[in-house]
């Protein structure tokens, strides 16, 4: 039976336990809080971040790190902005060569890192992948049917990776594009507050479809600029995580959107709810790694004005519309006329 350790203690922890047990591995969770680690112990459940869900009781939950590092593989899972602190903690205790899957969707802010970047750095003697795609953690918690992407140089890693993990109701695609898979999970949650927004101040169901289309072509922008391949963008970790968070009140970033739009001032909105919302933190890590990479952005743009800038929304709105119209496609010329790899 394959250990897998999860790093993080969320919702999204939480579920990756369940998918584990499901696939015939055993999950060991290290949480930072003490009560989710009781809780999970004692009452096989976490109500600070996946409430209502009944968990395996085999998934065993720890607060000393050392111990969920001994593993076949570590699932890296804290907030993407907590992720390089957490694994310069992690790097002390975590066997040489222990594959890293990161599980966390962001930019870290200040430095412009994918996450893949900063396990990389901080964990050098481990390979790294990416597990990403549309998943709502609930829904997995839940055994309902997910697809997703797991990224990694080294296929016959990654197949083994999946052989962890995967099962009929999570099934596991394999590529080799790392930073592909990466970008569209980061970016979306930016791209989900500006759909949020549209809902709140009711612009309509057409306005929200133009939004995540060309919210599309910026992902699709900025990951050609960062070296992806247009077939990753396009398929689970790109358009299809994008799809889900932008369409559904679930997600945490969607909703957050709609406080805004709804009148709600920033600091109440951020307040309401729990759980964390990436798009807010990776506004301005997207705006600086598009400005370093030389590329227009206005959708994420506007969204890190209105969070960041002082900008009020209706300005914010009213900018885009101002902006000229052409051919649609003109501004992913380069990148469509790449060579690209599908299948």
């Amino acid at each position: 039976m394959a250990r897998i350790g999860i790093i993080g203690g969320g919702a999204w922890g939480t579920a990756l336990a369940l998918v584990a047990r499901r696939a015939g591995a055993e999950a060991v969770i290290w949480a930072r809080e003490s009560d989710v680690v009781a809780a999970i112990n004692e009452r096989h459940e976490n109500p600070v971040f996946l409430p209502g869900i009944v968990l395996d009781p085999a998934i065993r939950a720890v607060a000393d790190m050392t111990q969920a590092a001994q593993a076949d593989a570590v699932l890296l899972v804290p907030p993407a902005q907590h992720l390089r602190a957490t694994l310069k903690q992690l790097a002390a205790a975590l066997p040489r060569g222990t594959p890293a899957v990161v599980c966390a969707k962001g930019i870290e802010r200040g430095t412009c890192a994918l996450m893949s970047e900063i396990a990389s750095d901080a964990l050098p003697a481990s390979p790294v992948a990416v597990l990403s795609g549309p998943t709502f953690a609930g829904e997995v918690a839940r055994g309902l049917p997910t697809a997703v992407t797991l990224a990694c140089a080294d296929a016959g890693l990654a197949e083994r990776l999946a052989g962890y993990i995967g099962s009929r109701r999570f099934r596991t695609y394999l590529s080799e594009d790392v930073v592909g898979a990466e970008l569209g999970g980061a970016v979306k949650n930016v791209l989900a507050i500006a759909c949020g927004i549209t809902i709140g101040r009711g612009l309509g169901e057409n306005a929200r479809a133009a939004l995540i289309t060309r919210g599309l072509a910026e992902i699709i922008r900025l990951g050609l600029a960062k070296g992806a391949r247009m077939a990753t963008l396009m398929g689970l970790s790109g358009l299809g995580d994008l799809t889900l968070t932008c369409n559904s009140a679930q997600s945490r970033n969607t909703s957050f959107g709609i406080l805004l739009g709804q009148g709600v001032a920033l600091g109440d909105a951020i307040a309401r709810g729990a759980g964390v919302r990436e798009g807010v933190y990776s506004a301005e890590a997207v705006r600086e790694l598009s400005n370093r990479l030389k590329i227009e952005m206005p959708i994420c743009f506007a969204v890190d004005d209105i969070l960041n800038r002082g900008v009020d929304i209706d300005a914010a709105i009213s900018e885009l519309l101002d902006r000229p119209v052409g051919e649609e496609m003109a501004d992913l010329g380069a990148g469509l006329d790449r060579p690209q790899h599908f299948g």
